[in-house]
This record gives C-alpha cells, sequence and structure tokens, in this order.
C-alpha cells in the first residue's frame, strides 16, 4: 500500500495520508490484507466511514447507545464512553473490549485511545489504534474472504461484483447507508490498485 494510493481513495488531506500510511500499512499486514482487491475494498470502505480518513470519533454524543444491552452497555454513562471510535466506528463495551484483548490494550478504561474528534488531533496512539481496530473489525467478519472474490478486472458496479460489495458495506453498516460513495472511493482508487507500481 502507497500513500498514492491511500489519497486516490479519498483520503484529501495530504497530511492525513502521511499520518495514516504506516498504520494501514501495519494494519493490513496484521490482518492479512494483502491482495490489491481486499486492500482496496478496504480502503474504500474505512474512507466513507471515517469521512475520508478525517474522523476518528463518532460526532453523536452517544446517549442514543445508553442502555444497549446488545452492545454490552450495561452501566449508566456506557454509550457515552463508548461511542463509535477507529476508522469503522467500533460501538459498545463488548466491541471495545473484545478489541482491546486482541490488540492488548486496556479501551475499557481508555476508550479514546481508540480515536479523538479528528485525525488532526489526534495522538500517534490514537491514530495507531483507529487504524488497527478497523483491521480487526475487518477481520472479525471475514471481509478479505468476500473482499478476494470481486473480480477487479470487471466493474464493481455488476454483478456478482456488486452483490459481494454490498455484503461488506452491510456487515460493515448494518445496511448500504452510503454504497454510492464507497463504490466511487473504490473506483477511484482502482487504476493505482490494478498498477500498483504507477
Amino acid at each position: 500500500m502507497t500513500a498514492s494510493q491511500l489519497k486516490a481513495v479519498g483520503c484529501i488531506s495530504p497530511a492525513n495520508v502521511q499520518r495514516f500510511t504506516p498504520f494501514l500499512m501495519e494494519t493490513c499486514s496484521k490482518y492479512g490484507i494483502t491482495t490489491p482487491v481486499s486492500q482496496l475494498c478496504f480502503l474504500a470502505q474505512v474512507s466513507h466511514e471515517s469521512g475520508g480518513f478525517f474522523y476518528t470519533e463518532e460526532l453523536a454524543s452517544g446517549t442514543a447507545y445508553e442502555g444497549r444491552k446488545d452492545l454490552g452497555n450495561i452501566e449508566p454513562g456506557d454509550g457515552v464512553k463508548y461511542k463509535g471510535r477507529g476508522l469503522i466506528q467500533v460501538t459498545g463495551r463488548n466491541n471495545y473490549e473484545s478489541v482491546g484483548k486482541a490488540l492488548s490494550v486496556d479501551f475499557i478504561n481508555n476508550p479514546s485511545l481508540l480515536g479523538g474528534k479528528n485525525a488532526g488531533t489526534c495522538s500517534e496512539d490514537q491514530l495507531r489504534y483507529a487504524a488497527l481496530s478497523a483491521g480487526w473489525f475487518w477481520n472479525k467478519c471475514l471481509l478479505n474472504e468476500l473482499a478476494n472474490k470481486i473480480n477487479m478486472q470487471t466493474p464493481i458496479d455488476e454483478e456478482p461484483n456488486l452483490e459481494l460489495f454490498k455484503e461488506i458495506t452491510r456487515k460493515i453498516n448494518g445496511g448500504y447507508n452510503g454504497l454510492a460513495d464507497r463504490l466511487n472511493k473504490y473506483k477511484g482508487g482502482l487504476e493505482l490498485f490494478l498498477s500498483p507500481s504507477t
């Protein structure tokens, strides 16, 4: 993965390209996101989820998650404390605990380590864990298996590619919100992932 590829899928800030490239490279290596098509799909999805690699924390307060036992939010204040953070918006006490175990970090007592208001205000640790948590989620949902079935030589918005990409979107988003933008980010990076040396 290169800085040029990251920029092509929608990271419009040169500073954020530089900030995230090493951590995204680490993430892809750690979670086996190593084929061109899996990297392209991962970056397109993550770029949409983070507003172009800008937001690492949900804009909403998190109060909507109060009392959500399905997320493990059983203590008062858990909704706000464990609101969406990271490049794929890890949400809820249960997920914070799971990603913490996977990365050997105590996110339960240090939830802000998963991300700050935006990439420009994040520490190096926050940037790194924002990226790694996205890889953890991608891996947990077995999204490499779906991504690697996509044929980069044929259009992403035609079947069977489209159905595979939609399924990746559904597993990340719970629906198909922002599908057109996610597809556009894939298309934006396609040429550089087909010819990574350019």
